[in-house]
């Protein structure tokens, strides 16, 4: 297909293209100069052979001309003046060459810009025309019918190729149109993407810095109160922080290929998605920050794809983050994760204050976390449900994840499963507040109830790093996850 624009070849065919372009700009000016063309040899004629009607003769030749001028702008009011013009010549018996071409001029005009009624009314005028014209005097010799033939068939070959010139000028601008519409369409559909990227990035980052560090301010401060008093649970508390960092340089570093578009194959870049395997290490974390967890597997774990197991993942990670930023002092959570034929169901709950649960904050506050996890949820076909608990102390988040992906979901695990650079950062939450991470002051009360607020805190928050940072036995044999609830 050849897409060259006309305008820029060489020969007779770019000439004449150049010259429609720039009559297209420029149509009263191209009309003058065309008629200017036909006045030069009528002019001629008229001088030389007027005679005594000199006057009605150049009256006529530019009564019929000079009209041709505006055709454009006004095509039915010239071509009344010019068919006047005609009738006058018709009754005077005036005969001057070039002259009647201007009736099928202004006829054309007619057909490719007015109404269609004023083609109709035209089109009759024309035939009428004619009529009176074969039955003229000095058209006798050569037969009325022959006449009428002929000029009928010149009055339908200007009507159509008026109206000919109108489809295609429609056909034209309905071509433009679209093309516009296509490149506002290309270029709204780029801008909802870059959108949607910058959201999914913005997920996972939430996910990986929110949780991350709000872990390692907690470590280090519990740490920084009981390096005096227990050294060893103090080191331990550091160097648990500094794996947490370590991972969180990890995801970073993978989120960050993924914003170059890096196809280096760094060993950043190909570690997995987190899935149910790291749950295990999730409720580690967020027992050494503070918060007392007791986790419950029921069933039997079917196949999963790697998308729904960081759906899964990310739900739990919020909703006890949630409870650790927001459920006040004293708060301990509980995770239940229950495999079944057609779905996984995922209830996480804490016994926070009234007023301060795990999901009323952040929707108070501007955080758009429950919204994330409800958006990672839906992407599966599966569903979630946020709101106080029952005993009207806590918080409850139960999310239910089809096992066989559900409307739409196909697209969204393909892209959550696979490890390419490209696509790991489409399986994120809606990001919460930047600045959850909360206060010193809130993590440090988030590893015991105090009896009195103030510097008595991290204290507390070191001798509850301690606790959980000591192994137990299992209270629930049932399930590998099964961990006891720490003191």
């Amino acid at each position: 297909m050849n897409l060259e624009d006309p305008g820029t070849r060489r020969g007779p065919q770019g000439a004449l293209a150049r010259a429609q372009r720039w009559a297209a700009g420029k149509t009263t000016f191209a009309d003058g100069l065309f008629v200017a063309a036909m006045l030069v040899p009528a002019g001629a004629h008229v001088y030389i052979h007027s005679g005594a009607k000199a006057v009605a003769s150049w009256s006529l030749l530019f009564g019929m001309l000079l009209p041709l001028v505006l055709r454009r702008r006004y095509p039915f009011t010239v071509f009344a003046i010019v068919a006047l013009c005609g009738l006058i010549q018709y009754l005077t018996a005036l005969l001057i060459p070039l002259v009647d071409v201007s009736l099928l001029i202004a006829l054309y005009t007619v057909a490719a810009h007015a109404a269609k009624r004023s083609i109709l009314a035209a089109v009759a005028v024309m035939e009428l025309g004619a009529a009176m014209a074969a039955t003229a005097s000095w058209a006798a010799a050569s037969g009325e019918l022959r006449i009428f033939i002929f000029l009928s068939g010149m009055v339908t070959a200007a009507t159509v190729l008026g109206i000919n010139t109108r489809t295609r000028r429609a056909y034209l601008a309905s071509l433009e149109e679209r093309a516009r519409r296509l490149e506002v369409e290309r270029d709204q559909q780029a801008q909802i993407s870059a959108a949607a990227e910058r959201a999914l990035i913005a997920r996972e980052v939430h996910d990986v810095v929110t949780h991350s560090l709000s872990v390692m301010v907690a470590l280090t401060d519990g740490a920084s109160y009981a390096v005096h008093t227990a050294p060893d649970r103090a080191a331990e508390a550091v160097a648990r922080a500094s794996e947490v960092g370590r991972q969180a340089i990890t995801d970073m570093q993978r989120v960050l290929g993924a914003l170059r578009g890096s196809a280096s194959g760094t060993t950043a870049e190909l570690h997995p998605q987190p899935g149910l395997a790291q749950l295990d290490a999730l409720l580690s974390e967020v027992r050494v920050a503070g918060l007392p967890v007791e986790s419950v597997v029921r069933g039997v774990r079917p196949e999963l794809s790697s998308g729904v197991e960081l759906a899964v993942f990310r739900v739990v990670q919020e909703a006890l983050n949630n409870a650790r930023k927001h459920g006040g002092p004293g708060v301990s959570a509980r995770v239940t994760v229950a495999y079944g034929g057609e779905a996984v169901e995922v209830t996480v709950t804490d016994d926070g204050v009234p007023g301060a649960a795990a999901g009323s904050v952040p929707a108070l506050d501007g955080g758009h976390g429950i919204a994330g996890m409800r958006e990672r949820v839906a992407a599966f076909g599966g569903r979630l449900e946020t709101g106080p608990r029952a005993a009207g102390r806590g918080w409850r988040v139960h999310a239910w994840v089809p096992v066989t992906d559900g409307a739409g979901a196909g697209v969204a695990a393909d892209v959550c499963a696979a490890a390419t650079p490209a696509q790991l950062a489409d399986a994120g939450a809606q990001p919460s507040k930047p600045d959850a991470v909360g206060t010193p002051a809130q993590l440090a009360d988030a590893g015991s109830q105090p009896s009195k607020p103030g510097a008595a805190a991290p204290a507390r928050l070191a001798d509850a790093i301690g606790r959980a940072t000591t192994p137990a036995p299992p209270p629930h044999p049932v399930s590998p996850l099964a961990e006891s609830r720490p003191a």
